[in-house]
């Protein structure tokens, strides 16, 4: 299914060999001009080839594929045998049948074969030409054409996708044949077999999207289409990018989507790891961009390390095998194809009278996996324990206020949590055999063994640091009280205890992102004598790979900024890996809920609107120019701009790109809603500079403007003129509003709660400004200064042009 939040994180793309012999390349393939061995077919305009392919390591399997033409990375989007594949490519041939007009691949499917078969077939019945010929169109559907009449589409690749969907491609089901077009993963990294996951629409008959595990189990669902958007998935429908649409009729029900630019690369991939992943092209970087995935949660997805496996989002690759466990298949695992699971190093231990020497292994915050069955006789901890060792199925049970559960059969969907991750995980007894269970207390012995040596001689080396220790520690406090008045930063120093006793062990969350997760805290404070608390926004970073000494120096930097229209940064938290930053709390919240809040009677008036936007552009100035070091914010939207007592603006977040450093961009991907406000060059991979910040801060203003998302489709405002209700039910509010103001026409662009109210110079600048940050050539737009300057009429600016990358939407629509 085909679904976009842009973000950016490189993707590693498997790499594919080839035969080095030289190849033909042909424009169409029929009887008699087959397609042999490493010949290949080119699209028209040489966007994608047709031909064999053997992925990386995959020992001479070769496959009928199609990838791209027009990029170095090959990268495969249909794969045609994927669970039949040929041995050789010396007798392979694509060809059309002269018997009964289907295409087909013919070659030895095995080393040991010596007559060439049939392995791949597009299947149609009722052919009864041999003439027919295929070709590869340019947005890389393989087609299959009657050779009686060219127009007539026999066979398409389109209508059997694999694991990749591409634009104008398209995925849900044909009622007249009843057969479904679903993405289904590769088996894992060398094999394009059909693997656990699958897309695919629902069979019941509505048009919900879900995600699927071995065919039969749900893990992501979209919502169901509502005329608009996905009903769990808003965002994902309107963007810059492309336009997506559920259509229904009596032959189909299907969703696609098209390029509003065609020069854009784009693929959706059901990956291996049972994420729904989207991936754009960047030229500039040479390679293939992340942009969003779901579920968002790589642990979300149901059993992704098979039975007995315990999935942790922390650790890389996210499956491992439990105590007493080991993988399955260790090539499996190291192909990242988890789903055959762990198996146990000792089998169970069980007599015909229920008699065992088996016993049990704490699993300590988990997710319970699903299918457990209630033992109502089962009291106490031990009755449990004593129910399941009676059973030789028994796998493993818990005991808890609610009782004795018991899991018999395989265990699937196992989690490690943590106590920071807001969710509460349970024990979980594990049994183990016997020798399984001695064979780990001789691994703990060995390491007490170790220990003890260890222990002895850190006591003698001890006696002789314990000067040195006492000298390390002194000079420590006089570095923590350095760090907290560095260069008048006055910054806190805080311990992860004190943050999490100010936070109730975070559990006010406040809201998050690509960065982390914020949280309400109160912090104690003595003043003359008084013990008062201080409400504050703690944020906990998320994935932040800095030393110690850098994040304090970086934090440092940051305590020395102080403006008004900043959230001011009052202390940090750095320990071990946890990582925190202490704000200002700010009590009237977001921007976002101020102004696209669910209180239908609160309405922002225009004042307070246009001095935010002042505010705003004022402490965007201060960051890039004001500052010893240029500060480039780089993530400029409402969910950022925070809400003081007098609903004076803050921005928040300043300076996280200074912190995150490299991972920046990956930390963007899963901030929802961030493409809406996301500068060309972001996507372009040409250099950020402070005007990807004048972009993002011009689509902000068309949002305090109009009162609505951008990404929504624009439905004109309800008062009956047929020149405003013309934009149409899906135009995206920025380039109408753009066409506005080059009409000189910018009264409709206000949001119609109030009710005229709203000076027109005021409105006249407001827009000029908007359309003239979100020009595409970075040189076109204002500076930060520049735009304080027209916002207050210091200067008078003249209507801007179309932006370009507007224009053509305009061209689509």
């Amino acid at each position: 299914m085909s679904l976009i939040i842009p973000t950016l994180a490189l993707l590693a793309v498997s790499s594919f060999t080839a035969d080095p012999c030289a190849a033909a390349t042909a424009e169409a393939v029929s009887a008699s001009r087959p397609l042999q061995g490493n010949d290949t077919m080119v699209s028209a305009q040489g966007r994608f080839v047709v031909g064999l392919f053997s992925p990386a390591g995959s020992s001479g399997r070769f496959y009928l594929g199609i990838w791209y033409g027009n990029i170095p990375v090959q990268t495969v989007i249909w794969v045609g045998n994927r669970a039949s594949p040929l041995s050789t490519v010396a007798s392979a041939q694509l060809r059309v049948s002269a018997a009964d007009g289907n295409l087909e691949l013919v070659g030895l499917a095995s080393s040991s074969s010596s007559t060439p078969a049939v392995v791949w077939s597009s299947n149609v019945s009722s052919l009864s030409t041999g003439s027919n010929t295929a070709v590869i169109r340019d947005t890389g559907n393989l087609v299959l054409l009657d050779g009686g009449n060219s127009s007539n589409v026999l066979w398409q690749s389109f209508d059997h996708p694999t694991d990749t969907q591409v634009p104008e491609g398209w995925l849900g089901e044909n009622k007249l044949t009843g057969e479904y077009q679903t993405l289904t993963s590769w088996r894992n990294a060398q094999d394009p077999a059909p693997g656990m996951f699958c897309d695919r629409v629902d069979p019941n008959g509505s048009s919900e999207f879900f995600l699927l595990w071995n065919q039969s189990r749900a893990y992501w669902r979209s919502g169901v289409w509502t005329g608009r958007v996905f009903a769990r998935l808003p965002e994902a429908t309107n963007n810059v990018l492309f336009n997506q649409t559920y259509v229904e009729t009596p032959a189909y029900r299907r969703v696609t989507h098209v390029l509003y630019n065609n020069a854009t690369i784009t693929r959706l991939v059901i990956d291996l790891t049972g994420q729904i992943k989207q991936y754009i092209w960047v030229p500039a970087s040479q390679s293939w961009q992340f942009f969003w995935a779901a579920p968002t949660v790589q642990c979300d997805v149901y059993a992704l390390c098979g039975s007995f496996g315990v999935c942790d989002q922390r650790s890389q690759p996210p499956c491992r095998c439990p105590p007493g466990f080991a993988p399955a298949s260790e090539r499996n695992w190291a192909l990242s194809d988890w789903s055959g699971g762990c198996r146990r190093s000792s089998a169970f231990t069980c007599a015909r009278n229920g008699s065992t020497t088996d016993g049990f292994l704490a699993l300590n915050d988990v997710n319970l996996p699903d299918d457990s069955l209630a033992v109502g006789a089962a009291q106490s901890e031990s009755e449990c324990e004593s129910a399941c060792l009676k059973n030789c199925t028994c796998q493993g049970y818990t005991f808890s206020a609610s009782g004795c559960a018991v899991w018999h059969g395989e265990l699937r969907n196992l989690e490690q949590l943590y106590a920071d991750s807001g969710i509460s995980g349970s024990v979980m007894y594990l049994r183990l055999s016997e020798s399984g269970l001695r064979d780990l207390r001789g691994v703990d012995r060995k390491k007490r063994g170790r220990t003890l040596w260890l222990v002895l001689g850190i006591t003698m080396a001890g006696v002789a640091a314990l000067g040195t220790s006492l000298f390390l520690g002194w000079r420590f406090l006089l570095a923590r009280r350095s760090t907290s008045n560095n260069e008048g930063s006055s910054l806190s120093v805080y311990s992860y205890t004190e943050l999490r006793t100010a936070t109730k062990n975070f559990s006010v969350r406040l809201g998050g992102g690509g960065f982390g997760s914020v949280y309400r805290g109160v912090l104690k404070r003595k003043h003359k004598g008084e013990r008062t608390g201080i409400q504050v926004a703690v944020k906990k970073m998320e994935g932040l790979r800095q030393g110690d000494k850098q994040f304090r120096t970086e934090v440092s930097t940051l305590g020395l900024i102080h403006h008004v229209n900043l959230v001011r940064l009052l202390g940090f938290c750095s320990a071990g890996d946890d990582k925190m930053l202490v704000y200002e709390y700010m009590p009237n919240g977001s921007l976002d809920g101020y102004l696209f809040g669910g209180d239908s009677n609160s309405c922002p008036s225009w004042r307070d609107r246009y001095n935010i936007m002042l505010g705003i552009a004022r402490g965007l100035v201060y960051l890039h120019d004001g500052c010893r070091e240029c500060i480039i914010h780089c993530d400029i939207k409402p969910e950022n701009i925070l809400l003081d007592e007098g609903m004076s603006p803050r921005i928040a977040d300043f300076g996280m790109a200074k912190l995150v450093g490299r991972d920046f961009s990956r930390a963007l991907t899963t901030m929802r809603g961030t493409i809406g406000y996301l500068a060309p060059e972001w996507i372009s991979g040409l250099p950020i500079s402070t005007k990807a910040d004048v972009y993002s801060y011009g689509m902000v203003l068309f949002e305090l403007i109009s009162g609505r998302r951008n990404t929504e489709g624009y439905h004109g405002h309800g008062n009956g003129s047929s020149e405003v209700d013309a934009a149409g039910l899906s135009t995206f509010f920025p380039l109408w509003a753009a066409g506005k103001v080059m009409e000189g026409e910018v009264s409709p662009m206000a949001d119609p709660r109030l009710r005229g109210d709203v000076p027109e110079e005021e409105l006249d600048r407001a827009c000029k400004v908007a359309c003239w940050c979100i020009q595409d050539q970075v040189a076109d737009r204002p500076t930060m200064a520049q735009v304080v300057q027209v916002l207050e009429g210091i200067v008078h600016v003249h209507a801007p042009p179309m932006p370009r990358g507007l224009q053509h939407l305009i061209t689509l629509m």
